[in-house]
């Protein structure tokens, strides 16, 4: 009986000493991580809509419900927005650039824990380089977008049920185009609604 109290109370110890440095930590880095995150957003906004002088979020609470993108004298030149919905073996997050007319800028997959190989692939650029070029010793080194993300550019709400889907990789391709295309359109229907009640 007496060993049980015993080994009850060092346990006890280690579990409160595991949770104060486990606090301690947390508290030393969440702002860290806090800044991290802001600055991936800020990057992908700035990915999505390049012209952007800056971005101004619009909140609903404390959700952000989209960024206005603005040039120096604060004229509207698009909208930013995220797009999530479940893909095969995750939830895809998606930063979208659209312009007012509702034509998408272009799209940035932010998160995704698809299947390597397979869904991941909403997520590969594709290497041109031939068998000559690397004999030769040549390499294209100029910046590229993934080929999939890269079919949203400048298309409308309704053209993306054109886009391409990945051959083994449906239900990934198919959850961005969808969460694209269901965000899109309530993005623009609040922004109906706003123009009406100003």
């Amino acid at each position: 009986m007496k060993s049980v109290i015993r080994y009850g109370f060092i346990l006890s110890v280690i579990c409160l000493v595991a949770t104060g440095l486990l606090s301690f930590v947390n508290s030393f880095t969440k702002t860290r991580i806090s800044q991290q995150a802001q600055a991936e957003i800020r990057d992908s906004l700035k990915e999505v809509l390049p012209d952007a002088a800056l971005f101004e979020p619009v909140r609903s609470e404390d959700e952000v419900l989209y960024y206005k993108a603005l040039d120096a004298d604060k004229n509207l030149l698009g909208i930013a927005f995220t797009a999530s919905k479940k893909g095969y073996s995750s939830d895809i997050e998606t930063m979208v650039g659209m312009k007012p007319d509702g034509t998408i800028t272009a799209i940035k997959i932010l998160n995704q824990s698809e299947t390597p190989g397979l869904g991941s692939r909403i997520t590969e650029v594709k290497d041109d380089t031939t068998i000559f070029d690397f004999l030769k010793g040549k390499r294209k080194t100029e910046f590229r977008k993934p080929w999939f993300q890269e079919q949203f550019s400048d298309k409308k709400i309704s053209g993306l049920d054109d886009i391409q889907a990945i051959t083994g990789a449906t239900i990934s391709s198919k959850a961005v185009i969808d969460s694209v295309k269901i965000k899109a359109q309530e993005i623009m229907n609040l922004l109906k609604n706003e123009n009406i009640n100003e």
